[in-house]
């Protein structure tokens, strides 16, 4: 199937490059084979002397002009009585189509093909040589019956005037169209020139191309231009009357007027001025502030001058509605009492005592101090655990309205502050259209994902964060919409963000930062006892008794088929089961209900396990160690690799390291070059040496400088040939002395420990202080040595050979 792609390029043999066209296609036409290939056309119809890009999207058409441009360039063109028809066979096509020449063909990257065509003369199709790979067929060339008489004569001047005539009515003909029609005076040319560039339909062309006598063609020709000429007349004098009318508009007006004038003389009502005192009331009625009433009664008195036709009235229109309906004084009474938000707290959440502490010591402030100019909090934590359903209840515990803003993706300051009032369209921030959805001006409105922030030429949206979230300050808070002062100090603001890394500094000083761990397996397991399974078998429409699952089962489950510091891909597992378990109640295939999901058949519900535990038992070889990291999504293990071959000295690291990690290594390198001597590592004739340290995922960027006692260990062990301990993980900044010095995540890192069954770790000293914040019941399952130097460590991690 081919179609044309743009309008008539040309019609060649009567214009300016006429006599060379012509003798193309004469040398073409005496040329031309009785076997053509067809080519299906779907929405235009061709015409001896007609020349036309055309659009070729299908493989068995591509195919065909690929053979024709390598051969003669020579097919047919044949309408197809159905467009949708992809691969047209013989029956699918009209008889008669024309012989036609590629003269130029483009192939683009989507894989379809432009060709620009001439068209030749008319043929016939006689019978079908081939239909594969493409349809060829033979045909039979269709001379024009051209006889002269003084009725030709006749019929080609007038239909020569007449689409004269359509041509100076219509300036979608081009100029090239009009010069060839000057200079066209052969009557079969002038006919298929005409029928080619009249807006008639495709049965109509099809019917022309199909009639070979000339005098029947103008007979037929002589309708459609007549029909042709009325319609753009028709048209012509439609655009006339329209631009009388617009000329008009300004009597329009005055009569208008007139007419207002009239009514109000005869005491009857304007709509446009009951609005506006509809307006007036409610200004009087929602007890603005002082000068949002004050800009509000002079904007009235600018509506009431105002024609309503004119743009400026919505404008002024909808900035009153504005005005008049945003909260200004009205709110929600605070309902605290303690008691409840902690009942309401440990109800939606298990675990995170100390978030929930810190959250009712913000709810007694605002109890005993009535009023909320305090700190912002900002919830921290991975994916899944949690944030932004500590925010409803939070909301939920106050009494007030809770609304949710999406910040991720944001890129324009007008998302924030709105848009100047000039610009069409315009519209306040989401800040204010929050707090006129919610009908408060005192909700708790949670700023979601506040790192994900971004900045380009528009603004930058966190720079008009530090107006909202500056207690000081965003009681004044001017949208560039309203321009007006709305109090914000009202509102309770809650952000929450994965990690703190691309908050804005300035942003960052505004927020009180806490922070939410990743659950343990103990909670996880608690979580999904108490709320995910209970939610899953409502929603799939089970009941409770119907399935259990249990906590054997759920372990299983957190271990094997998820790996991540929050709930969600859990649940999606949870719901997968439920779905297995409501298809076999809805089969009929249990016999005895309950139906208990034992963790042995976990594999028979959601297939094989995905993840096995990344654990030191896989070391088998020397200079590979286990470290600790720490990612917005919680804590990881990973192993870092080094070995050595013959070389000049080079030191060569990979794995997408940053910079801060590159120079981890060159430290450790240099320590234990410095120190090999006292620590009893061989270092003969490193200088032809190559060592080479690659840290595994190579797709994803690492760095910072807690991996450098690990990338120490495992050094030491390639130099020494003792392998380093399957069961250890350790992580550690280094110093050029040998010191362990403190890092950052370290309850993130010990949950990965414990998640990857790893027995013992190995600490920095001064991190001891964070040991205490990593959950009990993984401190008694887990060995941690404290070490102050690289010299205390290497007994922990190394093997006896």
């Amino acid at each position: 199937m081919t179609s044309s792609e743009t309008e008539l390029i040309s019609i060649l043999d009567a214009s300016d490059s006429g006599s060379d066209t012509a003798t193309m296609q004469k040398q073409g036409a005496k040329s031309l084979p009785e076997t053509l290939p067809i080519l299906g056309l779907s929405d235009i119809v061709f015409f001896p002397g007609m020349v036309a890009p055309l659009l070729v999207d299908t493989a068995q058409s591509i195919r065909l002009i690929d053979d024709v441009v390598g051969g003669d360039r020579f097919l047919g063109l044949f309408l197809q009585h159905k467009p949708e028809t992809e691969n047209p066979v013989l029956d699918d096509l009209h008889k008669v189509g024309c012989a036609a020449r590629v003269l130029k063909m483009l192939k683009f990257p989507d894989n379809t093909v432009r060709v620009l065509v001439e068209g030749l003369r008319r043929v016939e199709i006689d019978k079908v040589e081939s239909s594969e790979p493409y349809l060829k067929a033979k045909t039979t060339h269709l001379k024009d019956l051209e006889e002269e008489s003084l009725e030709l004569t006749a019929l080609t001047r007038h239909a020569h005037q007449q689409f004269q005539e359509i041509i100076n009515l219509s300036p979608a003909i081009s100029d090239q169209v009009k010069i060839a029609v000057l200079n066209t005076e052969k009557p079969s040319k002038l006919s298929d020139l005409i029928a080619a560039n009249l807006n008639i339909s495709l049965a109509e062309r099809q019917d022309l191309l199909s009639t070979t006598s000339v005098q029947e063609r103008f007979k037929k020709l002589s309708p459609l231009l007549s029909r042709e000429l009325e319609v753009l007349s028709i048209g012509s004098k439609i655009q006339k009357e329209v631009a009388e009318s617009m000329s008009k508009s300004q009597r329009d007006y005055f009569l208008r007027e007139q007419i207002r004038v009239i009514q109000k003389e005869l005491g009857e009502t304007d709509p446009n001025q009951v609005e506006i005192e509809n307006l007036r009331q409610q200004v009087e009625e929602n007890n603005l502030p002082e000068e949002p009433k004050k800009v509000a009664l002079k904007e009235l008195d600018r509506l009431q001058a105002i024609p309503p036709a004119a743009a400026e009235y919505t404008v002024t229109r909808n900035y009153l509605d504005w005005i008049v309906n945003l909260p200004w004084n009205k709110g929600t009474e605070d309902q605290i009492n303690l008691a409840t938000a902690r009942k309401l707290l440990d109800e939606h959440h298990h675990g995170l005592d100390k978030v929930k502490e810190r959250l009712l010591e913000f709810l007694a402030v605002i109890k005993l101090k009535h009023s909320l100019k305090g700190p912002i909090l900002c919830l921290v934590g991975p994916p899944g655990v949690g944030k932004t359903s500590l925010g409803r209840s939070v909301a939920e515990a106050l009494g007030r309205k809770f609304i949710r803003i999406a910040l991720g993706g944001m890129r324009d300051e007008a998302e924030i502050r709105g848009h100047r009032r000039t610009y069409v369209g315009a519209l306040p921030g989401r800040i204010l259209q929050a707090i006129r959805r919610v009908e408060s001006n005192n909700p708790v409105i949670l700023l979601d994902e506040i790192d994900k922030v971004g900045s380009d030429f528009r603004g930058d949206p966190a720079s008009a964060l530090l107006e909202v979230l500056d207690p000081q300050q965003n009681s004044t808070f001017t949208d560039h919409y309203l321009d007006l002062p709305f109090d914000l100090s009202k509102v309770m603001f809650i952000t929450t963000a994965n990690w703190m890394d691309p908050v804005h500094p300035a942003l960052r000083d505004r927020l009180e930062i806490i922070e939410l761990p990743s659950y343990t397996l103990s909670e996880k397991i608690q979580i999904t006892r108490r709320h995910l399974i209970p939610r899953q078998l409502e929603e799939h429409g089970v009941k409770p008794k119907l399935v259990k699952i249990p906590d054997t089962t759920i372990a299983r489950l957190i271990q094997d088929y998820t790996r991540e510091a929050g709930l969600r891909q859990l649940e999606r597992e949870i719901a997968a089961l439920v779905r297995k378990a409501a298809r076999k109640y809805a089969e009929e295939q249990v016999k005895h209900p309950p139906l208990v999901i034992k963790a042995a058949d976990l594999h028979d519900y959601l297939g094989i396990a995905r993840f096995h535990q990344e654990t030191a038992e896989n070391i088998s070889e020397c200079g590979i160690a286990t470290g600790l990291a720490w990612t917005p999504v919680g804590g990881s293990i990973l192993f870092i690799e080094a070995t050595k071959m013959p070389g000049k000295g080079a030191l060569i690291l990979t794995g997408s390291l940053g910079d801060v990690m590159k120079e981890s290594a060159q430290t450790a390198l240099s320590y234990l070059r410095s120190q090999s001597k006292s620590l009893g590592i061989p270092l003969t004739e490193l200088e032809k040496t190559d060592i080479h340290i690659h840290v595994p995922a190579g797709a994803t960027p690492k760095d910072g400088p807690s991996a450098g006692i690990t990338m120490t260990m495992a050094l030491a062990s390639l130099f020494t040939g003792r392998r380093v301990r399957s069961d250890v993980a350790m992580t550690g900044e280094i110093s050029l002395r040998g010191r362990v010095l403190p890092v950052g995540g370290i309850k993130e890192k010990v949950l990965a420990a414990s998640r990857s069954r790893i027995k013992e770790l190995i600490l920095p000293e001064l991190n001891q202080k964070d040991w205490t914040e990593v959950p009990e019941e993984v401190r008694e399952r887990m060995k941690v040595h404290f070490v102050r130097h690289i010299a205390d460590a290497l007994p922990f991690a190394l093997r006896n050979k």
